[in-house]
């Protein structure tokens, strides 16, 4: 079931021109299509057990967004674009992942640094710890806005 959880969000992400499908179980639990990793916190702030198992498709998955997959206890994940470093947690959490294009770095929306939430994603480990700064560095960002 779960790898057809993956194709229903893959397909989905391609069809709605999203940016972020999870499906569990045949249904989709949380689609967006705004940028970057606001949507992963809000779908593990709005379903948080419900996503254990589910399988995530996702534009653009860095380290920040791969921690959040294991906090979130995912299953499985696609990315059009997958980081090196989220590659490697993935693997270290036996997440199974697949992608489009590799990359070095995932970077912010100007395209000439590094995405803010990968900088802070750099030194984490604890998927629990990185959501908590991750969702005070959004609430930071959000007021500079």
């Amino acid at each position: 079931m779960e790898n057809n959880d993956l194709e229903i969000a893959k397909t989905r992400l391609k069809q709605k021109h999203l940016t972020l499908s999870i499906v569990k179980n045949g249904e989709t639990l949380f689609e967006t299509a705004s940028y970057g990793i606001s949507g992963f916190l809000e779908a593990v702030e709005k379903l948080g057990e419900k996503l254990h198992g589910s399988s995530v498709a996702d534009k653009v998955v860095g380290k920040a967004i791969a921690l959040l997959c294991v906090y979130a206890e995912v299953k499985a994940v696609y990315a059009i674009i997958l980081s090196e470093k989220a590659k490697e947690v993935l693997q270290k959490h036996a997440i199974r992942h697949e992608w489009e294009t590799l990359v070095e770095k995932i970077l912010a929306p100007n395209k000439t640094e590094v995405c803010p939430f990968e900088k802070l994603a750099g030194e984490l480990t604890n998927p629990a710890e990185a959501y908590i700064k991750f969702k005070v560095l959004q609430n930071k960002l959000k007021g500079d806005g």
